[in-house]
């Protein structure tokens, strides 16, 4: 439990760095192209049409919830996601691929998981505006339950960095992680409410029960909830649900940063 305090506190008192760090990320990730930046904003763009063109007009999906069409569901569901699953896979490798950057500066291998957390923020925000837009497009306003936003903003947050500390030590342990972790994905994006509503489907309730445990179908359907003004946290079945989630990044937490103090000492020679 100290150990885990400890690896959180350096998230807070490092912050400066990660933020700058994560600025640094970003640039030298797009300066050799055209566009530079501006890939962060039409890469997930070019998947909402995509998914947009399958889902809502070849597969001609109907409005998801009463009186919210498709697209502005979709969208408001994808935003989190996109963000989610690249975050996830960038910070799984952080450790692997710059713990030789952070043996030559004076700062704890446990912020290179949250530089890549703060870097693809910026992407995240632009296309939750994009999102807000096409609510107000589609004469969707939002309502006092908006102010939940920010509680699940933070629960992304923590779960970003559970998974983060753990899953980049996992990586350094066995290289075949980030490749498992890229195919866990790929159903992940089928099993987290992104582009189906499970609650109005034919599913069998218990079915359905189980697919809302997953901890990223929390935080899509909570934002969607917030936004749309489709709920609280608090109503049954989300009571039991907020439970089981933080008892997961509290767990996973733990886990991570057992393993990350006792194996951060030797994560160059690993390596």
């Amino acid at each position: 439990m100290h150990t885990m305090f400890q690896i959180v506190s350096e998230q807070f008192s490092n912050f400066p760095i990660i933020r700058r760090m994560a600025k640094f990320d970003d640039r030298a990730t797009y300066q050799s192209h055209y566009l530079g930046l501006t890939w962060e904003f039409l890469n997930p763009l070019i998947q909402i049409g995509i998914y947009y063109l399958v889902f809502g007009v070849a597969l001609k999906r109907g409005d998801p919830m009463p009186g919210v069409p498709y697209l502005p569901w979709m969208v408001m569901g994808i935003t989190p996601w996109l963000y989610m699953s690249k975050t996830v896979l960038d910070a799984s490798k952080s450790v692997y691929q710059q713990v030789g950057l952070v043996s030559k500066m004076k700062f704890p291998v446990s912020v290179l998981p949250s530089i890549k957390i703060v870097g693809n923020l910026a992407s995240f925000w632009t296309m939750l505006a994009f999102s807000l837009f096409l609510m107000l497009v589609n004469h969707i306003y939002p309502t006092v339950q908006a102010v939940q936003f920010f509680y699940y903003f933070i629960s992304m947050m923590a779960l970003m960095y559970a998974l983060g500390i753990f899953n980049s030590t996992i990586t350094v342990l066995i290289r075949d992680w980030q490749i498992t972790l890229q195919s866990i994905f790929r159903m992940l994006f089928y099993v987290s409410g992104v582009i189906f509503n499970f609650e109005t489907s034919n599913f069998p309730v218990l079915f359905i029960r189980i697919l809302q445990l997953n901890p990223f179908y929390y935080v899509i359907n909570g934002m969607r909830q917030s936004l749309l003004s489709k709920g609280w946290v608090w109503q049954a079945p989300n009571l039991s649900i907020t439970v089981f989630f933080w008892s997961f990044v509290f767990i996973v937490l733990a886990v991570g940063t057992y393993l990350h103090n006792k194996f951060r000492a030797n994560f160059v020679d690993l390596i």
